[in-house]
């Protein structure tokens, strides 16, 4: 049987002239159905939900129309959006919490943390058949979810400069205290009384801050895949979510077929991989899951399509996946792309370049502002329109 998949994608707001996030999501959402289209924690960024859905066709368009919709809400009022974990830079002054209660309470409880929150990510949700089966299919899907993160990498910026990792995103994110990779659980009711422990600690608030990089809903017969940044190309979402599924739908033959291996404690492993996808993307070394050395991303990524070839083949994704997996090792992770663009001209023709991958078109170049801050061999030099420095 074909498991249901919807996505959820987070969109960074921008000023079009200066590339800098603003605070206007209530602004860019203001005309956009609720169900669709929603706020986050700060106001710099929004999130859309789609549909649930049974083929990759029908995620693509989906996902198109609504960054379609999204894109013309924010141009009416003289915005962007930009699908990307992180972009180049930050606001001129203090973020804006969304007017929530408990978002404010997260502020308070969290400080820094939480107003430093001005990143975007990719969550899956893909269906499984109770949540028993979903605590269970952890531990055997976190193996192969680092390569999922390289395939999204995309926030090598962060506040005018590049940080050296293809996701930056990932070291912002992990700073929260339930952020990371998952453990392992026998059952439902062992993974929940660890969660009420944990809220009982009051160091979190409730279930939904459990951001661990794989989770079973609170609210959905659904297993969620959060560790991924947002994704400029809605193919490289697609990808992903195909990828995911499968791996969904490896774990659930595996559980049917009988007991599975115990847990060979992995855990610090996992965090070491998942370091390692956020460092190099594409670019460099992952940490084979079965080996757990270090080989070349590709080698990786091919590695998991061909274990993964009967479930995608299942659902009619094999020759998708393969073609997008192609493509995407052939062009390099986003966060290179970006890379590429502002060594060759600057940081705001890096933003143009990320809002037009998010809007899956070409971009413009434009005559970058006196004083932009640039990309030359060796670092940063100065350059970027006062305003953007705040």
């Amino acid at each position: 049987m074909t498991v249901r998949i919807g996505v959820e994608e987070e969109f960074h707001v921008l000023d079009v002239e200066t590339g800098e996030l603003v605070p206007r999501a209530g602004t860019v959402l203001h005309d956009l159905p609720e169900k669709r289209f929603t706020t986050e924690l700060l106001q710099s960024a929004v999130e859309t939900n789609s549909d649930v859905h049974t083929t990759l066709d029908g995620l693509l368009a989906d996902l198109s129309r609504s960054r379609s919709d999204l894109r013309d809400a924010a141009s009416r009022h003289g915005l962007a959006v930009a699908a990307a974990g992180t972009v180049p830079f930050l606001p001129g002054g203090a973020p804006r919490v969304t007017a929530d209660a408990r978002y404010l309470r997260m502020v308070g409880e969290y400080g820094r943390l939480a107003q430093e929150q001005l990143i975007c990510g990719l969550h899956v949700h893909a269906e499984v058949p109770d949540r028993d089966t979903a605590v269970r299919m952890m531990c055997l899907i976190a193996p192969w979810i680092p390569a999922l993160l390289a395939l999204s990498a995309s926030s090598p910026f962060w506040d005018g400069a590049d940080t050296g990792y293809a996701s930056w995103r990932t070291m912002v994110w992990q700073r929260w205290p339930t952020a990371g990779p998952i453990g392992c659980y026998p059952d439902a009711a062992a993974y929940d009384a660890a969660v009420t422990e944990l809220i009982d600690s009051g160091v979190v608030g409730d279930p939904g801050m459990i951001y661990y990089d794989l989770r079973p809903s609170d609210h959905h017969p659904t297993l969620e895949l959060r560790v991924c940044d947002a994704s400029p190309r809605v193919e490289t979402s697609v990808l992903i979510a195909a990828l995911f599924r499968a791996l969904v739908m490896r774990a659930g033959t595996r559980l049917a077929d009988g007991p599975v291996p115990r847990c060979r404690g992995r855990h610090e492993w996992l965090r070491a991989a998942t370091w390692r996808a956020a460092r190099s993307g594409l670019e460099g070394d992952l940490i084979d899951p079965v080996s757990r050395r270090p080989a070349p991303a590709a080698r990786v990524i091919r590695t998991m399509l061909t274990r993964l070839r009967a479930e995608l083949e299942a659902c009619g994704d094999w020759e998708t996946v393969r073609e997008l997996a192609d493509k995407a090792l052939a062009d390099g992770s986003a966060a290179h792309r970006i890379r590429q663009v502002t060594a060759r001209e600057d940081l705001l023709a890096g933003v143009d370049e990320l809002v037009a991958l998010t809007a899956g078109t070409q971009r413009h170049r434009r005559r970058p502002p006196a004083r932009v801050l640039s990309m030359v061999p060796g670092g940063l030099h100065r350059g970027h329109v006062e305003a953007v420095g705040g």
